[in-house]
């Protein structure tokens, strides 16, 4: 069964991403319906820029779409009913699949993915290894890198970087500067902010709150109903 083809390129607009790259702009050929997040796309609707089919191919991308002045190049691939729009760049060998929506200035790319419902909007960069995924958030300035790994209904904004081996699910959110490396895991309804650093194996979970300028390393557990703050 012939797949029903999405779109086809622009003559004539381009978009020379570096020597030896070049992105073409793409126009809808059929209606796409709005997801949960991004609006539905009408025929003759000028799209992003794409380097290839395979970035974006409708035998496997279902009503996946590359929004404005969004660029997808390199092995990267939008699939299922994700959605790139604004600035955004997606690379590499980066993988947004399911309903997920990268937006604004956002940058995927290396091995990550975004995928389920999750959204990256803003200045947001996921690379490396990351994993972003089901209803999670990533937005404002946060990195997610290394083999981090955001899910469920999690919040990672501001400033904050979530990195190396580094856990954030259930409802949990990092935000401000905060910083959570290693092997470290944020859970529950834990709320992380401030300038403070979780890292090495510890632990933060069930309705804890870190902030301030607060370390928490090592093997140590914050959970319940606690509190860490100042320079803790």
């Amino acid at each position: 069964m012939t797949a029903t083809k999405l779109y086809e390129f622009v003559e004539g607009d381009e978009k020379i991403v570096a020597p030896g790259i070049v992105a073409k702009r793409i126009r809808a050929l059929t209606a796409i319906a709005a997801t949960l997040w991004a609006p539905a796309v009408a025929p003759g609707e000028m799209g992003g820029y794409i380097q290839a089919v395979d970035n974006l191919n409708a035998e496997v991308s279902g009503n996946a779409w590359v929004y404005g002045d969004a660029l997808v190049y390199g092995n990267a691939r939008v699939s299922g009913d994700a959605r790139v729009s604004g600035n955004a760049w997606v690379y590499g060998d980066a993988l947004v699949s399911g309903n997920a929506w990268v937006s604004g200035n956002a940058w995927v790319y290396g091995n990550a993915w975004v995928y389920g419902n999750a959204r990256v909007s803003g200045n947001e960069w996921v690379y490396g290894n990351a994993w972003v995924s089901g209803n999670a958030w990533v937005s404002g300035n946060a990195w997610v890198s290394g083999n981090a790994l955001v899910y469920g209904n999690a919040w990672v904004s501001g400033n904050a970087w979530v990195y190396g081996n580094a856990l954030v699910s259930g409802n949990a959110w990092v935000s401000g500067n905060a910083w959570v490396s290693g092997n470290a895991l944020v859970y529950g309804n834990a709320w992380v902010s401030g300038n403070t650093w979780v890292y090495g194996n510890a632990l933060v979970s069930g309705n804890a709150w870190v902030s301030g300028n607060a370390w928490v390393s090592g093997n140590a557990v914050v959970y319940g109903n606690a509190w860490v703050s100042r320079n803790a």
